[in-house]
Parts: structure tokens; C-alpha cells; sequence
């Protein structure tokens, strides 16, 4: 059976109660349990202060068969920043402006950037799957998109990773392979009706919106829509095309992180869909904010999740 794990961020210290609290004893530098095995949901750098203690346990974890792990969107956006562009000479997949500095700099100042170690990590986040198809679950960091799984197929190897030669069109804006492993990644986007947009906090107008694509039966795209509670007004309340919004088979419980959930106790979105990111990087509370927590769903093979399985350290 498996413990599942959301978004650690560089949160350490965070991880080993969690473990703890499953269960979990750390011999010769390993954490194991003696019946159960973690699945992480991805995101283990940037934000936290404990960047290469995070990665080392989940790595070692991993490579001792005590856990699996897919990738998350900051594994993806490390590897791309760490990567040379073959057809940009000096360049990266991700680009080395301010704004992706600032994303990765905590990740960066614990590993040196260029260093053997900042290489070794890197190599080993691409070993990440984007998802897993377990029998009796599955995994994946912000979406199961069947559309997106299908257009990825002739680009992942037999352990669903990226190959080798597919990281280029990754990361190339308008490729479907870009398109596919954002929406897993980062989630499903749908556009907005025709001639609605609303301003983001550069107060550049969009015209797309995250969704809500977990939310069962017809919704409108206000309801459907992450965004900052001040736009939300911007949002027009017309019903979603049923065509949009593919939902969820529900044939296995599904696991995801990426969503920075706040709650004073995790629920299930669904019957069938749990996610576990409950912003355990949250620093920086107001009044209407829970404290940050690390969140994990002790799945003893159920197919309808229940609130009593959630495990978690504030």
C-alpha cells in the first residue's frame, strides 16, 4: 500500500515528522517503512530553506525502492534552466531572465549553479515519470488529461519519462508536446468567451483561465476558475461547453499536488481525486489564511477516498 505525499518545496524539516508520523524510521541514511511504500507527487525545490536535504531523502528513497516519484513543474523548469538550447548557442530551455532567477534561486544558492552536484540532481529529476498508471491508482502532478497522455505517447519511454530528444520540443511554446506536458504539469486551461479577458497582476489581460477541470457535472467559468479572489468578478458566469471540461473516468483514485490548497482539515476534491498540496510553503499568512501544512493520504486501497486517510504536519 502507499503513502502518498504532496508539494515539499525545499521543506525538510516537514517531510521527516510526516515520515514520521506514517511511520516511517530512517536506517543507514534511507527512510523505509516496513509495509508501505511513498509515492511523492512532485515539486521538491524552490521556496523552502532546506533544498538538497529535501532532494536527498526523496532521491534515496527512490534509488532503495522504499518510494516512487513523478515529476513536478519545478523539476520540469530545473532541468530546463540547467539544459543548453542545441539550437540557441549560449541560451537555455529556460530562459536565465529575472523572473526564473528569482523562481530557482533558493535551489540554485544550495547546489552552486553549474556544479557536479547541480548536474547530478538535475539528471536525476529527468528519471522522473509525468505520471503514474499503477494498478490500483494514479499519479500526476496537476492533471489527467487523457488528450494531452495520448499526444505524449510517441515521446515518453516505456516508464513514462520524457526521452532524451523530446526536452527541446518541451519547451517550446505551441509544440503539442509543450502543450501536453503543460497541462499535466501546470494544469488544464480553457479560454474564455469571446471578448472576456481579465487583467493579471501586471495587469496584462488574459484570456485564458486554470481550471477547476477535477469539478464533476456543468459549471460556468467563473466557478471553474483559479484565480485571484480580486479578478474573480471578471469572470463571466456563462456555462462551460461540455467539450472543455473532459472531467475524470474515475476508474482509480487519482492523486495530484500543484494546487496550494488552504484548509484547516484536507478533504477530497471528489470521491475519486484527492489532491495534496496544501501550501506547506505559506509564510506569509494573512487573516483569511490556514497555516501551511505538508499533507499525505494513506491509501489502503480504496477506490472512493475519504477524509479520514489524510495524514499531515503544520
Amino acid at each position: 500500500m502507499y503513502d502518498l505525499i504532496g508539494d515539499i518545496h525545499g521543506y525538510a524539516q516537514h517531510l521527516k515528522a510526516l515520515l514520521t508520523k506514517l511511520g516511517y524510521t530512517q536506517t543507514a541514511g534511507v527512510w523505509s517503512h516496513p509495509e508501505r511504500q511513498v509515492i511523492f507527487l512532485g515539486d521538491f525545490v524552490d521556496r523552502g530553506k532546506f533544498q538538497l536535504e529535501t532532494v536527498q531523502i526523496a532521491r534515496a528513497m527512490v534509488e532503495a525502492g522504499h518510494a516512487l516519484a513523478v515529476m513536478g513543474n519545478h523539476e520540469f523548469n530545473a532541468v530546463a534552466y540547467a539544459t543548453k538550447d542545441p539550437d540557441n548557442p549560449g541560451q537555455f530551455l529556460r530562459k536565465h531572465n529575472a523572473k526564473n532567477i528569482s523562481q530557482h534561486e533558493a535551489f540554485i544558492s544550495a547546489v552552486g549553479e553549474g556544479s557536479a552536484l547541480h548536474m547530478d540532481i538535475t539528471n536525476w529529476f529527468k528519471t522522473l515519470p509525468l505520471y503514474l498508471d499503477l494498478p490500483g491508482l494514479r499519479a500526476v502532478h496537476a492533471c489527467w488529461h487523457e488528450p494531452s497522455l495520448s499526444a505524449l505517447d510517441d515521446f515518453l519511454d516505456e516508464f513514462n519519462r520524457l526521452k532524451p530528444e523530446a526536452w527541446t520540443a518541451a519547451t517550446r511554446k505551441g509544440h503539442p508536446v509543450y502543450e501536453a506536458v503543460e497541462v499535466l504539469l501546470k494544469g488544464l486551461e480553457i479560454k474564455l468567451p469571446r471578448g472576456a479577458h481579465f487583467l493579471d497582476k501586471e495587469n496584462h489581460p488574459r484570456h485564458h483561465i486554470r481550471s477547476r477541470w477535477w469539478q464533476p457535472g456543468t459549471t460556468s467559468y467563473k466557478n471553474t476558475a483559479i484565480v485571484p479572489p480580486d479578478v474573480l468578478d471578471s469572470i463571466p458566469d456563462d456555462e462551460i461547453p461540455a467539450d472543455l471540461l473532459p472531467g475524470y473516468d474515475g476508474k482509480k483514485p487519482l492523486f495530484l499536488g500543484h494546487y496550494w490548497l488552504q484548509a484547516e482539515k484536507p478533504v477530497p476534491l471528489t470521491e475519486h481525486i484527492a489532491c495534496l498540496d496544501y501550501s506547506v510553503a505559506n509564510e506569509h499568512l494573512d487573516d483569511n489564511s490556514q497555516p501551511g501544512k505538508l499533507v499525505a493520504y494513506r491509501w489502503q486501497g480504496e477506490r472512493v477516498l475519504t477524509p479520514d486517510h489524510f495524514v499531515w504536519v503544520s
